[in-house]
């Protein structure tokens, strides 16, 4: 029966002529398969050990703090503060403020997830951080992307000065 299939196979793989690399049906064993069924237990008190595996749908709303955490995360404040804009956490509950360093030397600084005023936070924004570095510092507003971008890397003092509002 394998000449057969292997003369078949053969034939399938001529062109014009010429033979291609043959193929060839080696059988490990000539036994035909075994009926073997297997028994499959099902233990519903094992089952803890497979949920440890998997992870969770979404991250835990975090413990309240006092203070600051010892990682340094603040919790947001219980009450929203009183300002045209609001700046949401991030899925994993921390300031959404972030460094850019494009084409080697461009540093800017980004604020996310700003709802309500943008304008009002990038005056805001523009005030604090000339008092910061004493100079006023371009800024680009994006209403579609609720995006402020800042130039140079500030993430740190933008930060702080967001937990000490409120955000």
């Amino acid at each position: 029966m394998a000449a057969c299939l292997n003369l078949a196979l053969r034939g399938a793989f001529l062109s014009k002529g010429r033979h291609l690399p043959a193929v060839w049906i080696r059988f490990v064993c000539n036994h035909p398969p075994e009926n073997k069924k297997t028994v499959i237990s099902e233990s519903t008190e094992e089952y803890k050990f497979v949920e440890r595996l998997i992870p969770p749908s979404r991250v835990p709303t975090p413990p309240k703090h006092a203070g600051p955490a010892p990682s340094g995360w603040t919790p947001p404040a219980d009450t929203p503060p009183p300002l045209p804009y609001m700046i949401r956490r991030s899925r994993m509950h921390n300031i959404p403020v972030y460094t850019d360093l494009t084409s080697g030397s461009r540093k800017t600084t980004l604020i996310r997830k700003v709802e309500g005023d943008i304008w009002a936070l990038e005056n805001d924004v523009k005030q604090y951080l000339k008092e910061v570095v004493g100079k006023e510092l371009p800024t680009q507003v994006n209403e579609v992307t609720m995006t402020l971008k800042v130039k140079g890397h500030f993430d740190s003092e933008l930060k702080q000065w967001l937990a000490s509002k409120g955000f």
